[in-house]
């Protein structure tokens, strides 16, 4: 048998279980159906790639949004810090920016892909640009996989990292789940996580492009909040997105119809706060329409949008202003309104919700509880996190203790 080991899919996972793998001296082969491996770390961070957050294993489990507890031991085994010296040892030096977001010094996603392509490639692992059709087994174990060219691997373990179905043309286009659901394991229900936010109001097109930095965000779904955060988002020609719409989207189980999302752009201030400031801008600008009197609180584009949604008329003239409009101005910059109507498809999800069932796998191990010598890593199982690194983390660590245990 030339390869004991194979991985299917040269992700972030697969990449990493490989090179573990082939540390400990075993021969593994990486089938990788795309041209070139790691297509979805190439888009990741706006092709900076937020390549881990640098905190501690509670950070990590917090920022897990569903089935947390399972990832206790990937992440014990192969933490933040252990991905940082991964590559830094590898020749990416790595910096620490707001949020605990660890980027590459380059900005260059690309400069990831090669460290992990280059240590797995060191270690004597073999990539082949084939796509699998079937996964083999024998007396309730694998025993191999035959490929769409018909050609047939051996192999005594296994690992399915084909990632989930989130950005389609990078390669995720939900293969590893009919592999799963063929050798008897359960998927859960698919569902892209980490989506922007489509909404009901037309002025976000108007603003399209413009981003909000130190800004608080909070969804309210179904009469509850679901979520409130601080952080940075932008307007869209469809509605709102960016790093805080992304994690609010994880947030929402099902869109009610009357789902609100309420910005808060002055966050440091309280409403009595707020007042004052503006009491005190209006004191220099008393003859200026109202229009032309809010550009050192709020960037020139949504001042007009502000007005609108406070009802009041944009040509008010400041010392014509009554205090109940103050007061809804006020309120309108503390919880600027907007309507959620729908969450944004798999072709712009960071993250598959769903897929293989934790029951089914042993945690410790990676391997599945159902057939000898299947492991899985990565978005392929049923686990996903907020934005800010977490999910790369996630594919690092199963892929490690993967890797580690096959």
């Amino acid at each position: 048998m030339e390869y004991p080991i194979i991985v299917i899919g040269a992700g972030a996972a697969g990449l990493m279980a490989a090179a573990t793998a082939a540390m400990y001296g075993k021969k593994v082969l990486v089938l990788e159906k795309m041209p070139r491996p790691a297509r979805k770390i190439m888009i990741t961070g706006k092709g900076r790639c937020n390549v881990t957050n640098n905190t501690d294993l509670n950070g990590l489990i917090n920022n897990t949004c569903r089935n947390a507890r399972f990832l206790y031991s990937a992440f014990s085994r192969f933490g933040s810090e252990d991905t940082i010296s991964f590559f830094e040892r590898a020749g990416v030096p790595l910096k620490t920016e707001r949020g605990n977001r660890v980027f590459p010094v380059s900005d260059k996603a690309v400069d990831i892909v090669d460290a992990l392509v280059n240590t797995a490639k060191k270690s004597g692992v073999k990539i082949l640009n084939k796509e699998v059709a079937d996964i083999l087994t024998k007396d309730g174990a694998v025993s191999g996989v035959k490929c769409t060219d018909g050609t047939v691997f051996e192999c005594e373990s296994l690992l399915i990292s084909t990632g989930g179905k989130s950005y389609p043309t990078t390669g995720s286009t939900g293969d590893g789940y009919i592999f799963a659901k063929k050798l008897g394991h359960t998927v859960t229900e698919l569902r892209p996580s980490l989506v922007p936010m489509e909404v009901y109001e037309g002025y976000p097109e108007q603003l399209s492009g413009l981003s909000l930095k130190n800004v608080s965000l909070s969804i309210e779904n179904g009469g509850k909040v679901c979520f409130k955060e601080q952080g940075e988002m932008l307007f869209t020609h469809f509605g709102i997105s960016g790093p805080l719409v992304l994690s609010a989207s994880a947030s929402i189980d099902t869109l009610s119809d009357n789902c609100k999302a309420f910005i808060d752009l002055k966050p440091a201030l309280s409403e009595e706060q707020l007042d004052k400031r503006l009491l005190r801008d209006f004191e220099e600008q008393k003859n200026k329409e109202l229009a032309n009197s809010l550009d050192a609180l709020l960037p020139k584009k949504l001042i007009l949008p502000i007005i609108l949604s406070a009802e009041i008329p944009p040509k008010t003239r400041v010392n014509s202003l009554t205090k109940e409009q103050r007061q809804k101005l006020v309120k309108t910059l503390k919880a600027l309104p907007l309507t959620v109507t729908a969450l944004r498809s798999f072709n712009e999800a960071v993250v598959t919700r769903g897929g293989v069932s934790v029951k089914e796998i042993d945690p410790k191990t990676m391997q599945s509880k159902l057939v000898r010598g299947l492991f899985f890593a990565g978005e392929i199982i049923d686990i996903d996190a907020f934005t800010g690194g977490f999910n790369l983390q996630i594919a690092f660590s199963t892929g490690y203790l993967a890797g580690e245990n096959m």
